[in-house]
């Protein structure tokens, strides 16, 4: 992952941040659609204007493609407490290396590059907090102490403190290979969150909004299938199932190939895109011929979004959210559904009948039965008086 640099300096006698990093075209643009950003040629950098810079905000948006160094920003408007936890803790230590085999036996298991990432940058975290300890020989105490750090500290989320106890869990299971139960750590209760959910609408103001074919491509994509964007990424053009208008997902969440449905529509706007761009291997690639990178896409969607007046917080994984609850709505199968999407239990698809406003369009609420029941007496009354 790349280092970015933000920097104090002076433009046109104006105190602005400067942005530094190794020329990289997805982070390029992401850059290009934060609010107030600008391109000096003279500096040949990104800037922000000091006055209409938020730390916080900037770090949300590029989360998870680049790591921050804010550190020369700190001598002249240090950022609050909240926000230095925040990037600090997605920030590995520069001393702290990784333990022998660490990395290769994430690899050599398939786990996927986003979980290699993850797992790699929680371990050194770990490793950072006991770094005048030898880690192999840590309690189960030491490591209880590190994850209450985490939660009354960092104040991480629930699903955060999962991957870090996975990291760890990891390194002591599968490296050291010592016995499961000798680090069996508690598990925090996960927060039953209903998955956010854009309309049909919605879905077609941001697709009418999106101009670029290749663009229009990747969204409709996503929606049409319900993809992951990992999966959407990983496609390939053999992938592409004409006759029978479907695609096949290779190696989904948990290693599993699936199928699911390519819309008529996209098949239209894929021959176009074929046409033009002409992919050489991945289906969806970058300037360089490589694979395209989940920050691209979710650039991609939040500018459309904008562009279409749409006001909340959006993110590709609505789009999965959206095709499963549409679908539901139409009358399909809550077991098709399952299929399509690719989950192991129907426990997990059964969450989009909570947000289907078909399912809560047949169930009254009791204020309508009292209203109509007492409508129903005063109309007998009148009846008895005539």
């Amino acid at each position: 992952m790349n280092y970015l640099h933000l920097k104090p300096a002076l433009h046109r006698n104006q105190p602005i941040i400067k942005v530094d990093f190794d020329f990289d075209k997805n982070l390029v643009a992401l850059i290009k659609v934060q609010k107030g950003v600008r391109w000096s040629q003279t500096l040949r950098s990104w800037y922000f204007p000091k006055k209409e810079f938020r730390l916080n905000t900037f770090y949300h948006a590029l989360k998870g493609s680049v790591y921050i160094d804010y550190s020369q920003l700190k001598k002249h408007s240090p950022p609050s407490e909240n926000v230095t936890k925040k990037v600090n803790s997605h920030k590995p230590k520069s001393k702290v290396k990784l333990p022998s085999g660490y990395k290769e036996q994430l690899i050599l298991k398939r786990y996927s590059q986003n979980t290699v990432t993850t797992y790699c940058s929680c371990f050194l975290k770990f490793m950072a907090f006991f770094k005048n300890q030898s880690i192999d020989a840590l309690s189960k105490e030491d490591i209880k102490t590190f994850l209450l750090h985490l939660i009354e500290h960092q104040k991480v989320s629930s699903s955060t403190q999962n991957q870090y106890i996975n990291a760890i869990k990891f390194y002591f299971e599968k490296v050291l290979k010592q016995p499961k139960m000798v680090y069996s750590l508690e598990r925090p209760n996960k927060t039953k969150k209903l998955p956010e959910v854009l309309t049909e609408q919605e879905v077609l103001m941001i697709l009418k909004e999106t101009s670029n074919l290749k663009h229009k491509t990747i969204l409709s994509l996503l929606y049409s299938g319900g993809l992951r964007v990992g999966e959407l990424i990983g496609l390939r053009i053999q992938d592409i199932v004409w006759e029978k208008n479907y695609l096949f997902v290779r190696g989904g969440k948990g290693k599993k190939d699936r199928i699911t449905l390519l819309a008529e529509n996209v098949v239209v706007l894929l021959r176009k895109y074929i046409q033009k761009h002409k992919p050489n291997y991945w289906l969806i690639e970058n300037p360089n011929r490589k694979q395209y990178s989940a920050s691209s896409v979710r650039a991609i969607l939040r500018r459309s979004a904008k562009n279409a007046g749409i006001r909340k917080r959006i993110y590709p994984h609505m789009l999965r959210h959206s095709f499963a609850t549409h679908l539901l709505e139409k009358g399909t199968d809550l077991r098709y559904i399952q299929e399509l999407l690719g989950h192991g239990s129907s426990k997990t698809t059964e969450i989009y009948t909570h947000v289907s406003k078909k399912s809560l369009a047949n169930i009254k609420s009791p204020l309508d039965y009292i209203v109509e029941k007492q409508k129903s007496d005063n109309e007998q009354i009148t009846k008895i008086k005539t």
